[in-house]
């Protein structure tokens, strides 16, 4: 009866985390995908809590009552602009428990059964697990701490890195080799988890800050198949499951991230993306002159705009301001215009993250362009094309400027509407770090200010052209 009841959880818990993971597609459907997936999470928990093998339900306790303590808050609490690097502390969570179970799995049968009772397929998978565990581990602590700035975003390098991360990482191979053939060398057991900690970290170290969502989606893979090796190393299904559903969502996500910002792995991970070498420094505006309006005329621009084009970025994301964005796209289209809202793939650090965004505020997923091209095409006919806190996914560098980092990147074309208005707290550059000629166009103007103080001035002030008339 035991027995059927944990195949039984692990195969509801199975059916949930796929239909979860379909649903995650989305943003209308994101919420219940969540919610099924943390069904899911709960039949697994409650089949392994009945297992056999469990002899001391004291430890697991407190286990249950520590993580709640620490996942709540990072749940509730943590706004959605820092989604992103609280995804990378979570992924160090679960590398962690994926390597500390490897660990003690790997002591328990060397010092109970011996290395020949543990054998070489199984410790083929302890090794795996523990080594791409602990490579996750250092190098989601770097990603989460470039993302929060906690350590500079720019580039850690030093001549010779790609050659020592790659010597590095095939010693690594070797002491693996070497634990398989010789599963009783414990030395060589603990000192490939500290060189596998180490290459995580200097993996990571020489990836720019504009880069990180790839990373954290990489290294998000690299957390599933640790767990998905535990799953073999335990003969847990549900781990398996799980941990190959992470691991391949996770590397086709990095994919997908990847195409969409027309860069190859390699250069991801060793083109130092995110410095200002090779491409313009941020200037300022008085290198170059910029076309600043006040709310009142940019107010009358939009209130008589047939068509306006939103493209919301990382900036509207911090002034949280897609509530007071919601309501002006509403007096716009009260007053017989047209609001449409263009997401680059890579917005907001994190794919779907703006979207996720908009969705909140209540804004329909219909009204919602996703597709570079798609959007483009739109934007060329459009009165209005409204920036509002993006900066170099709107680069028109990526198109024009072989010597930019981000030349041959898909980006999206404001200056082809009939005026192009950016919404800005000041002329300081992106992620990439470097200047955007967008900002000096003819037919560009700048609004300065928090996005959020800015919607709210800008709907106030239609309104007030309304009781005018």
């Amino acid at each position: 009866m035991r027995d059927l009841f944990i195949q039984g959880s692990y195969l509801a818990a199975s059916v949930l985390f796929i239909l979860g993971l379909r649903s995650l597609t989305r943003p209308d459907r994101a919420r219940r995908g969540m919610q099924m997936a943390a069904g899911g999470m709960l039949f697994a928990v409650l089949g392994t809590l009945v297992n056999h093998q469990i002899a001391d339900y004291r430890w697991i306790a407190g286990g249950l009552i520590i993580g709640a303590i620490i996942g709540y808050p990072l749940g509730m609490r943590v706004p959605m602009t820092a989604m992103p690097q609280r995804i990378a502390i979570s992924l160090s969570f679960s590398a962690l428990a994926a390597t500390l179970v490897g660990i003690a799995e790997y002591h328990t049968q060397i010092q109970l059964d011996g290395a020949v009772a543990l054998g070489h397929a199984k410790m083929a998978a302890l090794g795996f697990e523990v080594m791409l565990g602990s490579i996750t581990v250092g190098g989601t602590l770097i990603a989460a701490g470039k993302l929060q700035d906690w350590i500079t975003s720019k580039p850690m390098t030093f001549r010779g890195q790609n050659l020592v991360n790659g010597g590095l990482f095939a010693g690594l191979l070797g002491m693996l080799a070497y634990l398989v053939a010789n599963p009783a060398q414990s030395t060589v057991f603990y000192v490939m988890i500290a060189g596998s900690v180490a290459f995580g970290l200097m993996l990571v170290l020489p990836i720019g800050g504009a880069d990180m969502p790839v990373v954290v989606a990489l290294l998000n893979s690299y957390s599933g198949l640790a767990s998905c090796a535990t799953g073999f190393a335990l003969g847990n299904v549900i781990l398996i499951i799980s941990g190959a559903l992470d691991g391949v969502s996770g590397f086709i996500l990095s994919l997908l991230m990847s195409k969409a910002m027309n860069r190859s792995f390699s250069n991801v991970l060793f083109g130092a993306f995110g410095s200002n070498e090779g491409g313009k420094v941020a200037s300022t505006s008085e290198a170059q002159a910029v076309n600043a309006i006040n709310v009142e005329d940019a107010a009358v621009q939009l209130a008589y705009a047939q068509l306006v084009v939103v493209i919301p970025g990382y900036g509207m994301a911090v002034a949280q301001a897609q509530h007071q964005v919601r309501e002006l796209a509403e007096l716009i289209e009260k007053r017989g215009g047209e609001v449409k809202f263009a997401v680059h793939p890579v917005a907001g650090r994190m794919p779907g993250h703006l979207n996720v965004i908009l969705s909140e505020a209540g804004i329909d997923y219909d009204r919602l362009l996703t597709d570079v091209d798609d959007a483009n095409a739109v934007l060329q006919r459009a009165d209005v094309a409204m920036v509002i806190g993006a900066n170099d996914i709107v680069n028109p560098a990526a198109l024009d400027d072989p010597g930019s980092p981000i030349y041959g990147m898909p980006v999206l074309t404001p200056w082809s509407a009939r005026t192009t208005m950016v919404v800005k707290r000041g002329m300081a550059s992106g992620f990439a770090g470097i200047d955007n000629p967008l900002f000096y166009r003819s037919n560009t103007v700048m609004l300065f200010g928090d996005a959020k103080r800015v919607a709210s001035d800008l709907v106030a002030e239609i309104k007030g052209m309304e009781a005018g008339h």
